[in-house]
């Protein structure tokens, strides 16, 4: 796909008041995806925002293609960059996104997946949204998910995302691809991305905790990054990973047992993961824990389902990624 055939139907901020648009580094982790890379390079360099724009691509446990590096313009003769680095931290997601923001020189840091793309006037409305509200220090947008050829929309209905909430729901609508942060926040309060979590798996989420520990997530209610869920994607069925990832979650945000009903949400998750490796036993044991936080979960009965043999988890994700949903 070229910038030309982006979607252009989105907003286009002015130019912030008071001095230029601030300067954004867009961190791209990616590994053996190149054509996809490539996509998700070209949608960031198509944005018609008015500041200097800096992509990093990160090359996790594969070679940097030097190709890939540019030096352009943007709107308005603002430069447009591609830089490409090897991951130098821990093997894996977390490891790659610490390297682009440890690398990175701009006002504001963004992450975008290497197999998502932006829609043109993202970064303009999010920038201006920071500069309206200075008191933000991460803002995300609504997402167009497409899977399995079907597109659906995403967009919260509110501006803001609490701690509190955060605590309830993953609020799936905040996608990575879609964070912009104040530089100087994420580097000196809200903290890099957590290498220590397995597989990198919710490093977005605890992410999204720390963040709303702090101070309110912003919304741009709008849908201004395309999301692409398909076979290839991370996490599809690593399902040891992820019991042992919110183990981690849960362990670095103790406050997540205060609420019942987000803790019934990660043990649903766990429970179906379980049942997905067949054991029964852990899945069942799993699922009643989550049913005792709230008995309407929804994951710890599908893990029930799964665990019973009434249905396969290969296709209650098939069934859910069809309404642009996860586990």
């Amino acid at each position: 796909m070229d910038a030309a055939s982006l979607p252009t139907d989105d907003p286009v901020a002015p130019r912030p008041p008071g001095g230029p648009a601030p300067s954004v580094t867009v961190v791209i982790a990616t590994r053996d995806r190149p054509a996809l890379l490539r996509r998700a390079v070209e949608s960031v360099l198509a944005q018609r925002y008015p500041g200097d724009v800096h992509v990093i691509a990160v090359f996790d446990q594969s070679d940097p293609e030097a190709d890939l590096a540019h030096d352009g313009v943007g709107a308005g003769g603002a430069a447009r960059r591609v830089r490409v680095r090897a991951n130098e931290r821990t093997p894996g997601l977390a490891g790659a996104r610490n390297t682009g923001i440890t690398a990175a020189t701009g006002e504001l840091v963004a992450f975008c997946d290497d197999d998502d793309l932006w829609l043109p006037g993202k970064l303009a409305a999010q920038a201006e949204r920071l500069a309206a509200e200075p008191d933000l220090e991460l803002v995300t947008t609504g997402v167009l998910v497409e899977a399995r050829g079907k597109v659906s929309t995403r967009v919260l209905e509110r501006d803001r995302i609490t701690h509190d909430e955060l605590l309830r729901s993953r609020v799936s609508e905040a996608h990575p691809s879609t964070f912009l942060f104040r530089r100087s926040a994420l580097v000196e309060g809200i903290g890099l991305v957590d290498e220590a979590l397995p597989g990198s798996y919710a490093e977005d989420y605890d992410v999204l905790l720390r963040a709303a520990r702090r101070h309110p997530v912003g919304v741009v209610t709008l849908p201004l990054a395309k999301v692409f869920w398909h076979r290839s994607s991370f996490f599809a069925e690593r399902w040891q990973t992820i019991v042992d990832a919110l183990d981690h979650i849960l362990a670095a945000h103790p406050e997540l047992a205060t609420e019942p009903r987000g803790l019934a949400r990660i043990e649903g998750q766990q429970a179906f993961a379980r049942a997905s490796m067949h054991d029964r036993r852990g899945a069942w044991r799993t699922a009643r824990r989550a049913l005792a936080h709230n008995r309407r979960e929804p994951r710890a009965w599908l893990a029930l389902a799964v665990a019973s043999g009434a249905v396969r988890s290969e296709w209650v994700l098939r069934a859910l990624q069809a309404t642009g949903r996860g586990i």
